[in-house]
C-alpha cells in the first residue's frame, strides 16, 4: 500500500559493511582520523619543544593523498564490491589500498631522496605498507562491527514496533466485532458492508506489519472507514470535523497511528454521552513537523480517562518514539468539557 519501501539498490547498500565513502561526512571522518594519527606519529618522533613542522606537513600531505585517493577509488567501485562476499570484497579493497600505498611510497622516495632506491628507501616503503595493513585492518574491523550493530538495532526496532502494534490490534478487533454483531440482526446488508470496510483496515494492517510510513491521505481514508462503522453503531451520535491544512499526499505517517487515537476519542468521549458529540481532527504543518490534534468532549461522570485509554496512548507514544526518536511526541490535555490529544512528528519520508 505504501510507495516508500526501499529499492533493491538501497537495500543492498544498507546490507554492505563498507560505508559510502562518497559522502562528505565519511570523507571528513577519514581525514580527521588520518591527521590525528599523523600528529601522534610526528610528535612521537620529535620532541614537544622542538616540534618538526616540516615532517608534519610532508607526512600529512602523503597520508591525506593516500586516504583521499583510496576513498575515491572505493567510492567508485563500491557497487561492484557489493556484489561480492564480505571476505572477497575485503581482500579486493585491501589489495587496492596497498597498491596505492606502494605506488605513492615509490613516488615519494623518488621525489625526496632521488631516483635510486636505497636499502633505507625500501625500508620506508615496507614500513608504509605495514602501517597501511594495520590501519586498514582496524578501519575495516570498525566498519564491519558498526554495520553489525546497525543491523541488530534495526532488528530490535522492527521487533519493538511489531510488539507495540500487536498490543493495539486486538483491542481494535474486539470492538469492531462487537459493532458487526450488533448490526447483523438489524441490517444484514449493512453488516456485510461493515465487514468489507473492516477487511480493508486489516488488509492494510497486514500489508504494513513493520510500521512503514504511508501517505497521510491513505491513513485518513482508513480512518474514515472506521468512523463510518462507529457512526452506524452509535446511531449518528458521532460527528467528525476534519481540519486539514497540510499536503496529505506528501506527508507520511506510520500506518494505523491516527485510527487508535480516533478510537479513543469515540469510546471515551462520544460513547458515554447520550447526546453524542463532535470529534475535531486538525492536521497542520509546524516547520518540518506535522501536528495532529484530536479534540473530543468528555462526560461529567468521566472526568478521567480509563486505564485502557492510557495504555493505548502509551503504546502509540512508544511506537512513534521507536520510529522517530525524540522528534516525535504525544501529549494530552483535559479540561472540564474536552479532551485534547496532540501528536507531533516529522512527516516527511
Amino acid at each position: 500500500m505504501s510507495d516508500s519501501k526501499p529499492t533493491k539498490q538501497e537495500t543492498e547498500q544498507a546490507d554492505f559493511f563498507l560505508p559510502d565513502l562518497c559522502q562528505a561526512q565519511s570523507i571528513l571522518f577519514l581525514v580527521l582520523i588520518a591527521e590525528l594519527l599523523v600528529l601522534v606519529q610526528v610528535l612521537y618522533a620529535s620532541s614537544f619543544f622542538a616540534f618538526d613542522w616540516i615532517a608534519l606537513g610532508l607526512t600529512s600531505l602523503f597520508v591525506q593523498w593516500l586516504v583521499l585517493i583510496s576513498a575515491a577509488l572505493l567510492c567508485n567501485i563500491r557497487p561492484w564490491l557489493m556484489k561480492m562476499s564480505v571476505a572477497r570484497a575485503t581482500i579486493v579493497a585491501y589489495v587496492l589500498i596497498l597498491f596505492i600505498t606502494l605506488t605513492f611510497s615509490v613516488i615519494a622516495e623518488f621525489l625526496l631522496y632521488g631516483y635510486e632506491l636505497t636499502t633505507k628507501g625500501w625500508g620506508r616503503i615496507l614500513r608504509n605498507l605495514v602501517v597501511a595493513v594495520i590501519m586498514t585492518g582496524i578501519a575495516f574491523r570498525y566498519f564491519f562491527l558498526s554495520h553489525q550493530l546497525r543491523i541488530q538495532e534495526q532488528a530490535e526496532l522492527t521487533s519493538r514496533i511489531q510488539a507495540l502494534q500487536s498490543r493495539i490490534r486486538p483491542h481494535f478487533l474486539f470492538n469492531s466485532m462487537n459493532i458487526i454483531a450488533s448490526l447483523i440482526a438489524i441490517d444484514p446488508d449493512l453488516a456485510e458492508e461493515v465487514v468489507e470496510d473492516l477487511s480493508v483496515l486489516f488488509r492494510a494492517s497486514l500489508d504494513e506489519a513493520t510500521g512503514e510510513p504511508v501517505r497521510l491521505d491513505e491513513e485518513i481514508s482508513l480512518c474514515e472507514k472506521y468512523l463510518h462503522i462507529e457512526s452506524l453503531r452509535l446511531d449518528d451520535r458521532l460527528e467528525v470535523e476534519w481540519q486539514v491544512d497540510v499536503d496529505t499526499t506528501a506527508t507520511r505517517i506510520p500506518l494505523l497511528t491516527l485510527q487508535p487515537l480516533l478510537e479513543n476519542a469515540v469510546y471515551h468521549g462520544i460513547q458515554p454521552l447520550p447526546e453524542g458529540g463532535l470529534v475535531t481532527v486538525g492536521l497542520k504543518s509546524r516547520g518540518d513537523l506535522v501536528e495532529i490534534t484530536i479534540t473530543n468532549p468528555v462526560s461529567d461522570k468521566e472526568q478521567r480517562h480509563e486505564r485502557g485509554n492510557r495504555m493505548a496512548l502509551e503504546n502509540i507514544r512508544n511506537r512513534m518514539s521507536a520510529v522517530y526518536g525524540p522528534d516525535a511526541s504525544l501529549t494530552t490535555e483535559q479540561t472540564d468539557q474536552h479532551f485534547v490529544t496532540r501528536l507531533l512528528y516529522p512527516g516527511t519520508s
